[in-house]
Formats: C-alpha cells, structure tokens, sequence
C-alpha cells in the first residue's frame, strides 16, 4: 500500500492528500509564479491529488498550459495544474510532513531575478528547456 501525504493551505478549508509521497522538490523562477507568489514557488509534482474543500477552489486559466487554484476563502496560492497532462505542482510547504524534502531542481532560470541565488546544487533548467521537456513527455523534476 502507498504512503498517503497530506496537506493543508493557509485557512484550512481545502486540504489534500495524494499517494505519491513525493520527497523531492523545485524551485520556479518564471515571471508567471512570481507575480502569483510574490517570489520563487517552491513546489513539488504530483499526478495523483485529492482536494477536500473543492468549493473553495477557484481557479484561473494563467496560460495557454496551465492554470493556477487558490482558496476563495483567503486567497492563498493553491497549485498550478498543467492542462495537458492534468499534472498538478503544489507548494511544497502545504504538507504536512516538512522532514522528507530534497531540493533537486530550478526551472525558468532564464527568468530569474539577478538579486538572489541558492547554494544548492540542484539541476538548472531555462524555460525552452522546460518545453521541450513537456513536448517529449519528460519530467523536469
């Protein structure tokens, strides 16, 4: 039997669990999540996800691949959900567990801002390297 992860956002009206148990995590850079997080989105990939509280999710189309949920309730940032493949990446501080992760991975290094840099070594991916990552299939994390 799978490990079930759980998680929960800010005011707790939508939680999740998947059974994936995911311990690796990345960092996005883009122009999109900074503007939807106010800075890098530290975030993990999950296929598999189950929301309680789906009334409070609303949902917004931020591109022609993928759109981003939050809580109605208090507005937190919730996911972004690749349309395609129906691949959801989620915060990584939204689970329950903090213990497991491993930084691995920065993706949309091309648009990072010049004032910040992580002394992780991770894998380091610009956004065309990210695309044709998705057009083969390929996982970027």
């Amino acid at each position: 039997m799978a490990e079930t992860m759980t998680g929960k956002f800010l005011c707790g009206a939508v939680k999740f669990g998947t059974e994936e148990a995911p311990s690796e995590f990345g960092v996005c850079h883009c122009e999109i999540c900074w503007r939807w997080a106010s800075g890098p989105l530290f975030a993990v990939g999950v296929k598999a996800i189950a929301f309680d509280g789906e009334e409070s999710i609303g949902r917004y189309r931020s591109s022609d691949w993928a759109e981003r949920g939050f809580c109605q309730i208090c507005g937190t940032c919730l996911f972004c959900r690749i349309v395609e493949n129906d691949h959801y990446i989620v915060s990584v501080g939204a689970f329950d567990d903090q213990d497991r992760w491993k930084f691995i991975s920065q993706v949309f290094t091309d648009e990072k801002p010049g004032f910040y840099a992580f002394s992780n070594q991770t894998r380091m991916m610009t956004g065309p390297e990210v695309f044709a990552a998705f057009a083969k299939g390929e996982s970027i994390e």
